[in-house]
């Protein structure tokens, strides 16, 4: 498989497959890269259809994980919106793969851009509800995260500033066609809140029997990989640039 180490404005990143005019842009999740098991299986197959897939590390991951915590929302959106103004440059089809959290950063970058495809893998779709699943885990009320800031536990670092963005950033808009896939026992992002999502926002949505949020064995993904198979097959190109 063809890869070739890139920089975007000191992000690094991975082009995937021949150059082509069309292009999936690929956001890992948390603890995890742009080398992530799910994006090495998203470039094999989606090079079968033409297509160069670019993946990028966000901070405090993979190649940048000497960087500071941010602590706040704004820095993830600032580079995913670097990332989609070099793919502007030199794609007419832009698509976008996004797993966990790095699909509500998405939803938040993207929600104004024009994306032909979209495919999520156990999104992260409610980041209130996260947050607050967090705190119900560690016992953690909305006036100690207030009073400490920042608070850290086997789960996520909880930041006060980060929450706050979340509350005054709600997920109104997503416009383009988008598939879901989900752990039957994901109890990060509960089966409701992507219902609802996918619902709101007519997205085709399938669940792994017996999946979990972290989609890592062997049946695990190769299951993904058939949903992925059958979703690039059968994707349409609705938007050219």
């Amino acid at each position: 498989m063809f890869m070739e180490k890139i920089k975007i404005n000191n992000i690094p990143a991975i082009l995937w497959n021949k150059p082509s005019n069309k292009l999936i842009i690929a956001v890992h999740g948390s603890h995890s890269s742009k080398i992530d098991d799910c994006i090495w299986i998203l470039a094999e197959e989606a090079a079968k259809h033409t297509y160069q897939v670019l993946s990028f590390d966000l901070p405090c991951h993979g190649e940048r994980v000497y960087e500071p915590e941010p602590g706040k929302l704004q820095p993830y959106l600032k580079d995913l919106n670097q990332i989609m103004n070099f793919a502007k440059q030199s794609y007419q089809n832009i698509s976008l793969f996004a797993c966990s959290m790095g699909a509500y950063f998405s939803l938040l970058a993207y929600k104004d851009e024009k994306l032909a495809n979209c495919w999520f893998l156990s999104p992260v779709l409610n980041m209130r509800q996260v947050i607050e699943y967090i705190m119900q885990q560690i016992n953690v009320t909305h006036e100690q995260l207030k009073e400490q800031k920042v608070i850290s536990n086997p789960y996520e670092t909880l930041y006060w500033d980060y929450y706050c963005s979340v509350l005054a950033n709600p997920i109104d808009k997503w416009p383009f066609p988008t598939a879901i896939l989900r752990g039957e026992h994901d109890v990060l992002c509960s089966a409701a809140s992507t219902m609802d999502f996918a619902t709101r926002f007519h997205c085709r949505l399938q669940e792994q029997p017996g999946g979990e949020h972290w989609f890592h064995t062997p049946e695990q993904l190769e299951y993904y990989w058939q949903w992925l198979r059958h979703e690039l097959a059968n994707s349409t190109i609705e938007y050219r640039r």
